[in-house]
């Protein structure tokens, strides 16, 4: 019966184990920062930093004016603040270790209402698509079909 149950969980994980995200114009992993999809934050990894640009709802690039954006990952009991910087094309913040957790914290303008993303930094390698988890490229089951 142990050994039924166990064989049942690692299939299920492995089925629904991923599923393919929505890359950006520059093939980084597209993050919503807006409950209407009017916003989008495209992550991209540059040497030892993760290199967030803004896009608008036609992917267009997003000119930088008031937005701030506020990043932290670690444990739930002992979250780490990153330092955030701002650049011409959107935001650069420190890269999180393989398998934790980036959560960030979008606002528009100072007054506005915070929009959270959340991104695992999986970088084990699809055996579809042969791509970093977090980038990768496989279609979900029901698209597939």
């Amino acid at each position: 019966m142990k050994t039924k149950l166990i064989l049942l969980t690692l299939i299920t994980s492995l089925t629904f184990g991923h599923e393919g995200v929505e890359l950006g114009p520059n093939k980084g992993r597209i993050l919503e920062f807006s409950k209407d999809e009017t916003m989008h934050g495209e992550v991209i990894v540059k040497g030892d930093q993760f290199h967030i640009a803004l896009f608008d709802k036609d992917m267009k690039p997003v000119a930088m004016a008031e937005q701030t954006l506020t990043a932290t990952t670690g444990e739930r009991d002992k979250p780490v603040k990153l330092v955030v910087e701002k650049d011409a094309r959107g935001f650069v913040v420190p890269i999180v270790k393989a398998g934790d957790w980036l959560i960030l914290q979008y606002k528009d303008a100072p007054n506005a209402k915070s929009v959270t993303a959340r991104l695992e930094y999986n970088t084990a390698n699809c055996d579809g698509c042969h791509k970093a988890e977090w980038l990768c490229e496989c279609k979900p089951d029901a698209e597939k079909k």
